[in-house]
């Protein structure tokens, strides 16, 4: 019999992969992230359709596995010294966010029919943003260094400090209903944790970076260490009654502070996303189709208000401490969904009896329309921004205090206007420069403004793709625009921003040449088209060069002949 039944698991187990992979397929092609997808499966699976998932408490272990090993290494990241280093921006900004979100949301869900303690918990899984979707989006369009993308994930940090408190008083609450792990009674789970606290502290100050250093002479040894105490962290919190995700959070906290953290997660990171599967199948799985179709009005009024009022808290926020319109929008629209985490607070509460499954089921909904719904969201942000700009004008304080608008005259004589300062424009600004030319540069990423302004670099602050910073700059003086920000393709919908940078240019009434960068040959006939009047292809280019050097030096007149008495010359 056990035979049949570990049989019937692997075979539950490979029609869900082979699923997996099939729903993963067509959601890229549809331009969705793999959440969804992975959602869409659990339901398709689950006993509203295909009724294919028979081994419940093995694909709830799977679940669990891989919810403790994303804690984990959400804790890795949680390094101290990077906590203290949050800035004021990020902290003010995330706690406002949560807070204003938080009771904004209760009322709402009260107005929708919930019950006081029902609404709390959907107020507070309306808070968190995906870190997943975030992060992988602000990477494929090359944000995460400019102001907003580095608020974004400021905001993010603090949220997941925020997630460890609140799973800390669920856990608490467990404990005193008798829930999961009720057996101990509060003055033991009191002691429990200060007992489990003290060894991260302990291991962190004297055994976390030694042994760490040991096993990493066996990269495959310190990843089993890594998962070994991500499980048996997990384990003693379970077992104190705090559940295994604050277990798997502290075993990473406990080695954050190690040289080894970015080794451990990018190795560790293929497990996470595979064992995260059977967690986002489980929940899809969990959706009665006709339970949740009673509740598809409430997912919709909560959806928009994620989609919207989640980035009119943040514009809101930053407005108030003086950052500009364009920045918090930008900021805002990365937090226009609920989080991976979300759903993990709800399974939690659900397993405590503090919500009902409808209730998940509610909330996993919303999860899947504002996922799908913001990645489009973020990756059209700039042509979003120009729709409504014109409804933010009451969001920006007079003269943005904590952003420079540029701060240069429009009278101020220029030659070229450079923007982007990585390393391909970093080195045309020194050429030019170098050159005579007179030249300011301007950059999205604060920290390369002050670099190369270091290096002798007029650079200023400002983002190419907003038309009100553009206008302001000396554009009439100007004789080349020059951005050497090459294309980037998100994967999901792909937007072309060197399109908006000359759209801005010509709505600037800039007369000029325009100069922009591709990597790919195919797509210079458009640029030109649509009004670049050179279209810089830095790899073609510097092949173009290599071969002029070679071929000077291999001419004829320059080869070296040998004469037959054993003379070199110079042949003409």
């Amino acid at each position: 019999m056990d035979g049949v039944i570990l049989q019937s698991v692997f075979y539950e187990v490979a029609a869900l992969l082979a699923l997996a992979a099939a729903a993963g397929f067509v959601g890229t092609l549809l331009r969705q992230p793999l959440i969804v997808s992975f959602i869409a499966v659990g339901v398709v699976a689950g006993p509203s359709v295909l009724d294919i998932i028979q081994s419940g408490e093995e694909i709830a272990f799977l679940s669990e596995l891989g919810i403790a090993v994303l804690l984990f290494l959400v804790g890795i990241k949680l390094d101290i010294a990077l906590i203290r280093a949050l800035g004021p921006v990020a902290l003010l900004t995330g706690l406002g966010q949560i807070g204003f979100t938080a009771l904004l949301g209760f009322p709402l869900a009260l107005a929708l029919g919930f019950d006081a303690v029902t609404s709390l918990a959907i107020a507070a899984a309306l808070t968190f943003s995906s870190t997943i979707v975030v992060v992988k989006l602000l990477s494929d369009k090359r944000e995460i260094e400019s102001l907003h993308g580095r608020v974004a994930l400021g905001i993010l940090i603090v949220q997941d400090i925020v997630v460890v408190v609140a799973m800390i008083a669920l856990s608490t609450i467990g404990i005193g209903a008798g829930g999961e792990g009720g057996s101990v009674g509060i003055a033991e789970a009191v002691g429990g944790g200060v007992l489990l606290l003290g060894t991260v502290v302990l291991f962190v100050r004297v055994l976390a970076t030694p042994l760490t250093a040991r096993l990493a002479r066996t990269p495959e040894l310190l990843m089993c260490f890594a998962l070994a105490l991500a499980t048996a962290f997990a384990a003693a919190s379970d077992f104190l009654g705090f559940g295994k995700e604050l277990g798997g959070l502290l075993a990473g906290v406990a080695l954050a502070s190690t040289p080894y953290r970015e080794a451990i997660s990018s190795r560790l990171a293929p497990l996470r996303d595979f064992l995260l599967l059977f967690f986002f199948v489980s929940l899809g799985s969990g959706l009665d189709l006709a339970a949740v179709g009673d509740g598809v009005a409430s997912a919709l009024v909560l959806a928009v208000f994620v989609l919207v009022g989640k980035p009119l808290v943040v514009v809101l926020v930053m407005a108030a401490m003086g950052y500009r319109k364009r920045t918090g929008f930008l900021t805002g629209v990365t937090g226009a969904q609920i989080s991976e985490f979300s759903l993990i607070l709800m399974a939690m509460a659900a397993s405590l009896g503090i919500v009902g499954a409808d209730v998940l089921g509610l909330v996993t909904l919303v999860g899947m329309i504002t996922i799908a719904a913001s990645t489009y969201m973020m990756t059209h942000a700039n042509r979003l921004y120009g729709l409504v700009e014109p409804l933010l004008g009451a969001f920006e304080r007079k003269g943005t205090p904590r952003e420079a608008a540029g701060g240069i005259p429009a009278e101020r004589e220029v030659d070229v206007l450079l923007f982007g300062l990585g390393r391909f424009g970093g080195a045309i600004a020194q050429r030019l420069v170098r050159d005579g030319l007179r030249v300011i540069a301007v950059d999205f990423n604060p920290q390369a403004v002050r670099a190369w302004r270091g290096r002798g670099i007029e650079a200023v602050y400002g983002d190419a793709l907003d038309p009100e910073f553009v206008a302001a700059l000396p554009l009439p003086q100007a004789r080349w625009a020059v951005s050497t920000v090459p294309e980037h393709d998100s994967g999901l919908v792909h937007e072309d921003s060197r399109l908006t940078f000359i759209q801005a240019l010509a709505d600037g009434g800039f007369a000029g040449n325009v100069a922009v960068t591709s990597h790919r040959t195919e797509l210079a006939e458009g640029l030109r088209a649509a009004g670049a009047d050179l279209v810089l292809e830095p790899f073609q280019d510097a092949a173009d060069r290599a071969v002029e050097l070679l071929v000077g030096d291999l001419r004829p007149e320059r080869l070296q002949v040998v004469e037959p008495g054993g003379q070199q010359e110079i042949a003409d």
